[in-house]
């Protein structure tokens, strides 16, 4: 293809090149051994985890429910899950029968939320070796075995038509467990404290994606081409 227009076209050449030598340096690990996409999506997941705090306000609302008997059936996973969720319980304060998979416990309501949501806060924290010498395996483990005995404790109170206990347990799987273990590893920070990254990043965004599309403009200006609107046909 020859090139009719030379100045536009060397702009685009200019462009273009300054664009491809960015997007080496960008996922070359310039940042604390990381390329840029790499820190980019840390940073967005702990600006994320900072938003998703909600267990000291959870762990407040549960106070309503200290002293309140429960008597529920549980369903686990499999034994060994069982047997992880009994161990919780009656670390909990609950009193616990397991057969194979099925698990009958009853106890005070809000010890046990107490006790899964100061297992959360340790593990939003990155705290693990807590739950380690508390339980005997890995923190991630004992979440999840707080999350399928809360559920199915949510299933049974539901079924008894305790929905507002079972409503609270809901909320304290989405707001407390879950995060804790999504974001475990990850150190929280808020959007507030990363402001000036955050601003120049969502720049970068716009102003790197229009970079690429004046180059090609550019380019296909050089070779002439254009872009015109079709003639009107006459029926």
């Amino acid at each position: 293809m020859v090139v009719k227009n030379k100045k536009p076209f060397a702009v685009g050449i200019l462009l273009t090149v300054s664009f491809l030598v960015v997007l080496a340096l960008m996922f070359m690990p310039l940042f604390e051994g990381h390329n840029a996409l790499v820190a980019a999506d840390q940073l967005f997941n702990s600006i994320s985890k900072g938003s998703t705090y909600f267990i000291p306000k959870l762990k407040k609302e549960g106070e309503v429910f200290a002293g309140q008997n429960f008597d529920v059936a549980l369903k686990a996973k499999n034994k060994e899950n069982a047997e992880q969720i009994a161990k919780q319980l009656k670390a909990a304060g609950a009193t616990v029968n397991v057969t194979d998979e099925s698990l009958k416990a009853s106890g005070d309501l809000g010890k046990v939320i107490a006790a899964a949501l100061a297992d959360s806060d340790a593990m939003f924290h990155n705290r693990e070796d807590e739950l380690v010498k508390k339980y005997g395996y890995a923190g991630k483990t004992a979440l999840l075995a707080w999350w399928n005995a809360l559920k199915e404790m949510d299933k049974d109170l539901t079924r008894q038509k305790s929905f507002k206990a079972a409503a609270f347990i809901a909320e304290a799987i989405k707001k407390g467990v879950e995060p804790a273990y999504n974001f475990f590893g990850i150190a929280p920070q808020t959007a507030s404290s990363r402001a000036g990254i955050l601003v120049f990043s969502l720049v970068f965004y716009v102003a790197y994606t229009l970079w690429w599309g004046m180059a090609i403009l550019y380019l296909f200006d050089g070779f002439g081409m254009e872009l015109k609107a079709g003639a009107k046909k006459e029926v």
